[in-house]
C-alpha cells in the first residue's frame, strides 16, 4: 500500500483503492477536469465548424490541436489546470486558460482564441461533462454487474434440482430448490439492471439562465437552439432544452435511484447467502494462507458477503441523497449541488467494490447437499400444504382445518403423516400419491423454472 492510500480518509482511496481503480480515471478530479478539456475543444471546433463568420479565423493547425485536445488532452493537463486554478481560484476558468495557451501555441490568432468558451457559462461544460462521465462510469458497473449475473444464472443451472427447505418468516415453508433461490435474484437483477442501463443522460448547452441571451445579441440570425442540440447530440448525450443555468438534474436522480435500487437486490442476497452460510446450506472454500479469525482457528467467515452489505449501505446512503437533492435548486441556481455532484464517483466505488466483493463471496461458495437433505428430512410438517390443498381438491370439508389441528406447532415425521393420511376420506389413487410423498419431492416446477432462469444460449 502506498503513503497516499495509506493517508486516504475515504476507503475508496485507501483500503479499496485498487477495487475502485476502474473509476479512477473516468470520476476522479482529474476525469472530471480532462473531460471539460474535451468539451472546450469540442465546442472550439464545432464554432468554427458551423458558424460562417468563424470559419475563417481558424487555420489548419489550430483545428488540429483542437481536435486532438477533443479526442484525448495531452499527459499533464490537469496538473497544469490545478496550477491555474490555484491562482485564479476558479475551476471551470483554468481550463479555459489551458485550452486557450494550448491553441495559442498551435498559432491561434486572438480572435479565434475569443472562440473558447464562446457564450458559454461554467454550467455548460460541468453538465455536459459530468453526463459523459456518469455514462462511461455506468458502463464500468454494468460490465462487473453482468458478470455476477452470470455467476448467479450458472447456480441456478447447477442447483436447479438440489430440493431445499424453504423459510418464510424464518419458520420451516414449502420446498424450494437452491437454484430457484439462485435465479430469483438472477432475474431481479437483470429487471434492474435493465432500468439502471435505460436512464438517459441529458445535457443542457443555452447561456448564463438558459435562454441564450449572450448568443441572441453576438450573434442573432443563428438557430442557436439547434445548433446548441447538434453539438450535445455529437457528444453522444440528450439535449435538454428547457433549463436554468444548470440542467436540473432530474436524470441524474433517476440514474442513482435506479443504482441504488440494483444495490438493494444485491444487498437482499448477501444478507441471504450469508443466513444459508451460517445454517450450513452453503459452504466456502478455505482459501489456503488466509486467516478467519484471530483468535478460532478452525473459522472461515462470509466476509466478502459482509463486506458488501456494508459497502452498500454506504453506497445507497449516498445515492438517496443525490436523487432527493439534486433535482432541487433555489431559483436558476444555487451552488449546493457542486460538492454533491463531486461525491459521485464515492457512491459508485462504494457500489463497485461492493460488487467485487460479492464476486469473490460467490466464487467460494458451494452447497452443502447432507446438510439440507438432512433438514428436509426433519420437516414432513411441511407436506401439510399438499395434503390440504388435495382435500380441497376432493371436495373435502374442513381440509385446512383436519391439517391446522394435527400438524400446527409440532414437529411430525414420515411415520406419523403416513398414518394420518391413510384415514382420511380420499379416492385410493389420491392416498397412493400423498403417502409417496417426500418433502424432497415437493418442489412443485422450481427446478423448471430454475433452469429457464440458467445461463443463456
Amino acid at each position: 500500500m502506498t503513503r497516499v492510500s495509506i493517508d486516504a480518509l475515504s476507503p475508496v482511496d485507501g483500503r479499496y483503492r485498487s477495487a475502485a481503480d476502474p473509476l479512477r480515471p473516468i470520476l476522479s478530479e482529474e476525469g472530471l477536469i480532462r473531460e471539460r478539456i474535451r468539451i472546450e475543444a469540442h465546442w472550439f471546433g464545432f464554432l468554427v465548424a458551423q458558424v460562417p463568420s468563424f470559419r475563417a479565423v481558424a487555420g489548419p493547425a489550430v483545428r488540429a490541436r483542437a481536435a486532438a485536445l477533443a479526442a484525448e488532452p495531452d499527459t499533464g493537463a490537469a496538473a497544469s489546470v490545478k496550477e491555474t486554478e490555484a491562482r485564479i481560484n476558479h475551476d471551470v476558468k483554468a481550463v479555459e486558460y489551458f485550452v486557450r495557451d494550448a491553441l495559442a501555441a498551435a498559432g491561434a490568432s486572438p480572435a479565434a482564441l475569443e472562440l473558447v468558451h464562446f457564450g458559454c457559462t461554467s454550467e455548460d461544460i460541468n453538465n455536459v461533462a459530468y453526463a459523459r462521465l456518469l455514462v462511461a462510469a455506468r458502463a464500468v458497473l454494468l460490465g462487473v454487474l453482468d458478470a455476477r449475473i452470470a455467476t448467479l444464472n450458472a447456480l441456478a443451472n447447477d442447483y436447479a434440482g438440489l430440493a431445499m427447505i424453504a423459510r418464510t418468516h424464518g419458520q420451516a415453508a414449502s420446498p424450494t430448490t437452491l437454484g430457484k433461490e439462485f435465479a430469483n435474484v438472477a432475474r431481479r437483477l437483470e429487471r434492474a439492471r435493465a432500468r439502471f442501463a435505460a436512464v438517459a443522460a441529458l445535457a443542457k448547452w443555452n447561456g448564463a439562465v438558459g435562454n441564450y441571451n449572450a448568443h441572441v445579441v453576438a450573434l442573432p440570425a443563428l438557430d442557436w437552439p439547434a445548433l446548441a442540440g447538434q453539438f450535445i447530440r455529437e457528444l453522444g448525450l440528450g439535449f435538454n432544452a428547457w433549463t436554468t443555468q444548470i440542467e436540473p438534474h432530474d436524470w441524474i436522480a433517476e440514474y442513482c435511484d435506479a443504482l441504488a435500487s440494483v444495490n438493494v437486490i444485491v444487498l437482499d442476497f448477501c444478507r441471504d447467502a450469508w443466513g444459508y452460510i451460517s445454517l450450513g446450506y452453503l459452504r466456502q472454500r478455505a482459501v489456503q494462507g488466509e486467516v478467519g479469525s484471530s483468535t478460532m482457528p478452525h473459522k472461515v467467515n462470509p466476509i466478502d458477503f459482509e463486506n458488501a452489505e456494508g459497502n452498500l449501505g454506504i453506497a445507497n446512503a449516498l445515492l438517496r441523497h443525490f436523487a432527493e437533492k439534486l433535482p432541487v435548486s433555489r431559483w436558476q441556481r444555487d451552488l449546493t449541488d457542486s460538492t454533491v455532484l463531486r461525491n459521485l464517483g464515492v457512491a459508485l466505488a462504494h457500489s463497485l467494490v461492493a460488487w467485487q466483493s460479492l464476486g469473490r463471496g460467490l466464487a467460494k461458495v458451494e452447497a452443502n447437499p447432507a446438510r439440507i437433505a438432512a433438514d428436509l428430512d426433519g420437516a414432513w410438517e411441511v407436506l401439510a400444504e399438499a395434503v390440504q390443498t388435495v382435500l380441497r381438491a376432493h371436495g373435502v370439508q374442513n381440509g385446512y382445518e383436519r391439517l391446522k389441528d394435527f400438524t400446527r406447532g409440532r414437529p411430525i415425521d414420515a411415520t406419523m403423516l403416513r398414518e394420518f393420511i391413510a384415514g382420511l376420506p380420499l379416492p385410493a389413487e389420491a392416498l397412493g400419491a400423498l403417502r409417496a410423498l417426500e418433502p424432497a419431492g415437493y418442489t412443485g416446477l422450481a427446478e423448471r423454472l430454475a433452469r429457464e432462469h440458467g445461463p443463456r444460449n
